[in-house]
């Protein structure tokens, strides 16, 4: 047995050195490629044609140059070096992460933060399938709908598993041109006199939450547009409609360039939501979402563990 798998060993070899000295057009280049001597390689030519009895190779003091015989042998070595190579990395691809990902994020947030970094991703890891959706609704992880899923907020008790990927401080804002035309409001009650631009989500009343000397209160504010969304407002405010309060990830570009200022900083609660990406956790979590929650982590995140937190409808 050892005997034949050391000969099946030499075999792979000695095709190897056939299919390099034919490459590089001699046995001393050959042998440079290989880290062989030009010796080594012509006794191993010769061993090859010895064992099959016919000539493989012409030899000349200019080049070497293949016989009809030496011609199909090539053929035969590359085929079965290449068959090799791809059966050993098969084998080796077993152990990576694969199959298909499924993340679910909210529209503005996915577009702007997390669908940018899906081309590294999948650069680094080329056996996962990425299928990603946004949607500015909650999906039910541990029935099944999404394998990661990114939350913004307090999360609620669960067995779930979630990892903090960064803070979205909110902001107060509006356009230089809005603010031309109606004025700068300069403590929160001024906001009454504004158009007040909301989000239309459930709830008891549309107010928006102040500091002022150490006291927290909240405002209630009107306006005549309501969106489900905080890139919906902020793109509202930027075209000079009204004024809108919304995470300051969705606006950055704005505020930066000066499309959107912001306003009534001094009484800003400096409330945030915490971003968590959100998954089933535990010894039996597929290596494709912990290989995508750590790429995450690193780009974006704190780094800090939170377990047992979301509920499956958080």
């Amino acid at each position: 047995m050892n005997a034949k798998m050391k000969g099946g060993g030499d075999r792979a070899r000695s095709m190897e050195i056939f299919a390099a000295t034919v490459a590089e057009g001699s046995f001393s280049a050959a042998g440079r490629c290989l880290g062989l001597t030009p010796s080594a390689v012509s006794r191993t030519i010769d061993r090859i044609e010895a064992r099959l009895g016919v000539r493989l190779l012409l030899r000349s003091t200019r080049a070497l140059a293949l016989t009809a015989e030496g011609e199909a042998y090539l053929r035969a070595a590359r085929r079965i070096l290449a068959d090799m190579g791809d059966a050993e990395q098969a084998i080796a691809d077993q152990g990576a992460p694969r199959g298909r990902l499924r993340i679910s994020a909210a529209q503005a947030h996915g577009r702007l933060t997390i669908v940018p970094l899906l081309g590294d991703f999948v650069r680094l890891y080329p056996h996962i399938l990425v299928d990603i959706s946004l949607a500015d609704r909650l999906v039910d992880i541990a029935a099944g709908q999404a394998d990661v899923a990114i939350r913004f907020g307090p999360l609620a008790d669960s067995t779930l598993t979630a990892r903090k990927l960064g803070d979205n401080r909110r902001v107060i804002v509006a356009s230089p041109a809005y603010l031309a035309r109606h004025g700068t409001p300069r403590v929160p009650e001024d906001l009454h006199g504004h158009n007040c631009l909301n989000f239309n989500f459930r709830r008891a009343e549309p107010v928006w939450p102040f500091r002022d000397g150490g006291h927290d209160y909240a405002l209630a504010v009107r306006g005549n547009i309501e969106a489900n969304n905080g890139e919906t407002l902020g793109q509202l405010a930027t075209a000079g409609v009204g004024i809108a309060r919304v995470g300051a990830f969705g606006v950055a570009e704005e505020l930066a360039d000066g499309r959107l200022v912001p306003i009534l900083e001094d009484f800003n609660p400096g409330d945030v939501e915490t971003i968590h990406a959100v998954f089933a956790g535990g010894a039996g979590t597929p290596a494709r979402v912990r290989v995508f929650v750590d790429f995450l982590v690193e780009r974006l995140g704190s780094g800090d563990l939170r377990t047992s937190q979301p509920s499956p409808t958080s």
